[in-house]
C-alpha cells in the first residue's frame, strides 16, 4: 500500500491495529521551538527518532537530552533515537528551532526499560558495478537485540546516483522457521534533491507480474506481503527510514525469491547485512 505524502498534523500515519501492517505504527511530528507532543500507546513497544532537529524526550519520569543532531534533512548528520516501552507516557519538546520527528512502533505486550541510542551501527554493501551500493545505519538493531521485543528500526541510503535496493528480491510474510519469519514492513521515503523519484516493486509471486507504486518525497509505503526491491531514479539520492515488527520473534529471516537467490553470493556484503537485522 502506497500512502502518498500528506499534513498528518501529527496524527499516525500508520495507527495502531492498521489493516495492512498491523504488526506496525508510524507517526510523523512537525513541531517548532518549544512546542510539545505528548503520547502513549498500549501494545506497541516505539522508538523515537528525529529526522532533523533535536527533541527532549521524558519516558515515565526518565529524560533524554537533546536528542538529534540534524540539520536540514537526513543527509546532514547521524540519527539517534529513543526507545520507549510498550504503553508508555512520552512527552517530547522541540528544543531547535524546528523538527521532524518519526515514532516507530510495533506489537508488543511486554514492558520493558527506556533507553537512548546515540550511536548506530553501520553496514555498508553492494556496488557501484551492480548498482546496488547502499548502506544501512541501524537505531534499534543487532546492539540493542536483548533490550527490545519485536522492533528494528534502521536508515537505509541508496549510495550514489541511481540505484535498486532491497534487491534480491526477498520477503518476510509467513512465519514458517527456519526459512521465513513473519516481520511487517513500513517505509517513509526522501530523496535528494527532494524532487526525485522512485519505485516500490511488489511482487506476489515468483516469476509472476506484480504491483509497482511511483514514489516521492514524503511517501509512505506498508508492505504485507510478497517480494519488494525499490529503485531510485538515476541523478538523485533516496534514503528511507524503515519500520520492522515481527510477529513471533525480533530477528528477522528473509526469503529470497527463487529467481533470483543466487545473487545473493554475487553483491559483496550483503551476507553482513543480513546478519545484522537481528
Amino acid at each position: 500500500m502506497h500512502i502518498t505524502p500528506f499534513n498528518n498534523n501529527n496524527a499516525p500515519i500508520v495507527d495502531v491495529d492498521n489493516e495492512t501492517v498491523p504488526l506496525n505504527y508510524f507517526n510523523i511530528l512537525k513541531l517548532k521551538k518549544g512546542e510539545a507532543f505528548e503520547y502513549q500507546v498500549p501494545g506497541y513497544e516505539t522508538c523515537i527518532v528525529p529526522a532533523t532537529g533535536s527533541v527532549d524526550i521524558e519516558v515515565e519520569g526518565m529524560r533524554f537530552s537533546a536528542l538529534g543532531n540534524r540539520g536540514d534533512d537526513v543527509w546532514d548528520g547521524e540519527p539517534e533515537g529513543a526507545y520507549v516501552p510498550s504503553g508508555a507516557k512520552v512527552c517530547i519538546v522541540c528544543v531547535s528551532e524546528a523538527t521532524e520527528t518519526f515514532i516507530a512502533g510495533a506489537k508488543y505486550d511486554k514492558v520493558l526499560t527506556p533507553f537512548e541510542v546515540r550511536q548506530h551501527d553501520l553496514v555498508q554493501y553492494g556496488s557501484d558495478d551492480t548498482k546496488t551500493h547502499r548502506k544501512i545505519k541501524h537505531i534499534l538493531g543487532q546492539k540493542q537485540h536483548e533490550q527490545v521485543g519485536r522492533l528494528l528500526v534502521s536508515e537505509l541510503f541508496t549510495v550514489g546516483k541511481g540505484g535498486w535496493s532491497g534487491f534480491p528480491s526477498h520477503k518476510h510474510d509467513t512465519n514458517r522457521l527456519p526459512d521465513e519469519t513473519r516481520h511487517d514492513e513500513t517505509y517513509n521515503f526522501r530523496f535528494k534533491p527532494n524532487w526525485g523519484s522512485g519505485v516500490q516493486m511488489l511482487q506476489r509471486e515468483d516469476n509472476k507480474p506484480g504491483d509497482a507504486y511511483h514514489i516521492v518525497n514524503g511517501s509512505t509505503i506498508c508492505i504485507d506481503s510478497g517480494f519488494h526491491p525499490c529503485a531510485v531514479l538515476p541523478g538523485y539520492e533516496m534514503y528511507y527510514f524503515t519500520i520492522l515488527g515481527g510477529l513471533t520473534q525480533r530477528s528477522l529471516v528473509q526469503y529470497f525469491q527463487p529467481t533470483h537467490a543466487y545473487q545473493v553470493e554475487t553483491i559483496p556484503g550483503i551476507k553482513d547485512m543480513i546478519a545484522k537485522f537481528k
